[in-house]
C-alpha cells in the first residue's frame, strides 16, 4: 500500500532530521573552547605527568622557585639572636650628677665621634672648674714665692732651706693644678666653661637607645645607660649551642642565618668565639659569631643559625614541603616547562626538622613545586 507522501514527510524524515541535527550539535559542543580547555585542565600527559592551562585554579596554590646548592649543614638549624657587635658600641653613661638640660641626639640619628647628645646642668662641673682655676691660681703664686726666694738666696738674705721649702710647696700646688686639669679634660671641658656639661658621643654610629628627657635627674650610678650608640652595619648573632653539638662547632666556622623578616634569603656569618664553661641550669654553651647584615638585620631580631662543613661540598637544599613520602621513596614535582609538571623520584641525603637536603634526581637551578605538591599529587592520583 502506498503511503501518502505528507505522512512519509512526517513520520519517516523528521526522526532522521533530528538525529542528524543532535550529532551536529554535540559535535560542535565537543569541540568548543571552553570544552577544550576543561579537558586539558590535569590532563595526565603520563603515568608521571601533570599539565595546567594558564587559568587553572590549582595554580593560585602553587609555589614554584628553582633549587640551590648550599654548603654541608653539620648540625640542624639552631636557635639564635641577632646582638649588637660590642666592639662597635658604645653604652653611655654620664660621669657628673645634673639635670637634663636639652636632649641632642633621638633614636635613629646618626652621630659622630664627639658631638654632642645631651646638654645638662651640672653643679659638679662648676666646682671641678672652679677647683681648676683655683690650683692654677695657687701653683703661680707659688711659682713667684720661689722665684722670690731664689733671688733672696743668691743675696745672701735667706738661708736655702727656705728656697727648697718654697721649692716643695710650688710642686705641690704645680701637681694639684695637674689633676684639676686632667679632670676637666676627662669631662670635656676647659677652665673657660661653667657648670653647663654636653655629654658627648665617644664613637660614630647611631642612636639605637634613649633613657633621659627633659628635666629628669642624672646621676653617675645608674641602672642603664643614658644613651646606646652602635654601628649597625656591624652586628654579632649569638647561639645557645647544645652540649651535644659542641663537637661540631669551631672558630672561624661559617654559617648561614636566616631570620624570619627575610625568609627567602640567606646572610653569612662565621664563629668567632666558644663560651669556655656550659652554663649549668640550661646545659647550653654561649656562640658568638660575626654575621654579614647588609643593612637588613636588627639586633634582637631571633634568627635560625646552620654551622656549615668547612670543606667545598654542596648539596642541594628543599623545604620539607616540596617532598611527597610514598613508602620508603620520595618524590618531587619539577617543572619541565612551563605549566608542565613531572613528579620525579629524588634520593635524600639528610632529613632535617624544615627541610632535606638531595643527594640525587635533581640538579641546581631546576624548578621544584615547593607549596601545593600535596595538591598536584591527588589531581594526579585522580586522573590516573
Amino acid at each position: 500500500m502506498t503511503m501518502p507522501l505528507s505522512n512519509l514527510s512526517t513520520n519517516t524524515l523528521w526522526p532522521a532530521n533530528r538525529a542528524l541535527l543532535m550529532v551536529i550539535l554535540m559535535a560542535v559542543w565537543a569541540n568548543s573552547p571552553a570544552i577544550a580547555a576543561d579537558k586539558t585542565v590535569n590532563a595526565p600527559r603520563a603515568a608521571n605527568e601533570i599539565v595546567l592551562t594558564a587559568g587553572s585554579p590549582q595554580l593560585t596554590s602553587l609555589k614554584v622557585e628553582p633549587v640551590t646548592e648550599i654548603p654541608v649543614p653539620v648540625t640542624e638549624p639552631l636557635n639564635g639572636k641577632i646582638i649588637f657587635d660590642e666592639n662597635r658600641t658604645a653604652r653611655i653613661f654620664s660621669p657628673v650628677a645634673g639635670r637634663a638640660l636639652t636632649i641632642q641626639a633621638q633614636v635613629g640619628d646618626s652621630v659622630k665621634a664627639g658631638q654632642a647628645l645631651l646638654l645638662m646642668d651640672s653643679p659638679e662641673v662648676g666646682g671641678a672648674v672652679a677647683d681648676a682655676r683655683k690650683a692654677q691660681a695657687d701653683m703661680q703664686l707659688k711659682q713667684q714665692a720661689l722665684a722670690r726666694s731664689r733671688m733672696l738666696v743668691e743675696g745672701g738674705v735667706l738661708a736655702k732651706k727656705e728656697v727648697e721649702v718654697a721649692q716643695a710647696d710650688w710642686a705641690s700646688a704645680h701637681a694639684e693644678s695637674a689633676r684639676a686639669s686632667a679632670r676637666l679634660k676627662n669631662l670635656g671641658v676647659s677652665t673657660a666653661a661653667n657648670d653647663q656639661f654636653a655629654l658627648r658621643s665617644p664613637i660614630t654610629g647611631v642612636v639605637v637607645d634613649r633613657k633621659i628627657n627633659p628635666g629628669s635627674e642624672v646621676r653617675t650610678d645608674a641602672a642603664e645607660p643614658l644613651f646606646i650608640v652602635t654601628d649597625p652595619t656591624h652586628l654579632w648573632a649569638s647561639i645557645d649551642l647544645p652540649e651535644r653539638d659542641l663537637s661540631r662547632i669551631s672558630p672561624g666556622q661559617k654559617l648561614s642565618v636566616q631570620v624570619d623578616a627575610y625568609p627567602d634569603e640567606v646572610f653569612s656569618g662565621e664563629v668567632k668565639t666558644i663560651g669556655i664553661m656550659v652554663d649549668p641550669t640550661t646545659r647550653r654553651i654561649p656562640v658568638r659569631c660575626a654575621v654579614e647584615s647588609h643593612g637588613k638585620l636588627k639586633p634582637e631580631m631571633y634568627a635560625s643559625i646552620t654551622p656549615l662543613d668547612n670543606s667545598q661540598h654542596r648539596v642541594i637544599r628543599l623545604p620539607n614541603s616540596a617532598l611527597i613520602t610514598e613508602g620508603l621513596y620520595s618524590y618531587v614535582f619539577v617543572e619541565e616547562r612551563p605549566l608542565h609538571f613531572k613528579k620525579r623520584k629524588v634520593t635524600l641525603d639528610l632529613q632535617r626538622r624544615e627541610y632535606a637536603t638531595v643527594k640525587a634526581g635533581l640538579q641546581a637551578g631546576e624548578r621544584v613545586v615547593v607549596v601545593g605538591a600535596i595538591l598536584l599529587n591527588s589531581d594526579l592520583s585522580v586522573s590516573q
